[in-house]
């Protein structure tokens, strides 16, 4: 029971103190999950993020939700994710009983103008905590490249291309990386 009420609790705090969405939230879980409570590795929340990127869903979301399913099973996933969940909603209906007052008050605009800021910082922070951990094998960072390359050439040149499709060529090229690695492996045995 201890367990289940640090799983919720510890998501609570990073639901109710990270602005921004999933993206700023994961570098707030990786310092808490990975760095102090050691619940899980650094190789487990690269995973994570992308396995959470990957599937339905926001993704702090399905991050507490794989570290409570880590630490205690269904309910560990159960008390995570409610953590990370019940501040949001609890902060949004609050606000809209307020709503339009609460814009009109010139304190919480620039209040809001600051959170922004400090999300792209989270951000940043998140991505260059995953570039750090990142193998330093000749693939991984290729692909790193490849896709910040493309990324930005795609923001540039104002293109219509999913993010998803970034993901996917990254899986085939590991997938294929693999496949070649296994087949000089076999032929090495032979």
């Amino acid at each position: 029971m201890k367990m289940l009420a640090d799983l919720f609790l510890t998501f609570f705090r990073i639901g109710l103190f990270t602005f921004g969405g999933g993206y700023a939230m994961i570098s707030m879980i990786g310092n808490i999950c990975v760095d102090r409570k050691e619940w899980i590795t650094n190789d487990e929340m690269a995973d994570i993020t992308v396995i959470a990127e990957s599937t339905p869903g926001p993704v702090a979301i399905n991050c507490a939700t794989y570290v409570g399913l880590k630490k205690k099973g269904f309910a560990g996933a159960a008390a995570a994710t409610l953590g990370v969940i019940l501040p949001s909603c609890l902060i949004i209906l609050l606000i809209s009983f307020f709503l339009d007052r609460f814009l009109e008050i010139k304190w919480v605009a620039s209040a809001f103008r600051g959170i922004r800021i400090a999300v792209a910082i989270l951000i940043i922070d998140a991505a260059v905590r995953m570039i750090g951990k990142t193998e330093k094998k000749p693939l991984p960072l290729i692909i790193l490249s490849v896709s910040f390359i493309a990324m930005i050439l795609i923001d540039v040149f104002a293109l219509r291309v999913s993010t998803i499709v970034l993901m996917l060529a990254a899986a085939v090229a590991g997938l294929a990386v693999y496949l070649v690695k296994r087949h000089r492996d076999k032929e090495e045995m032979k």
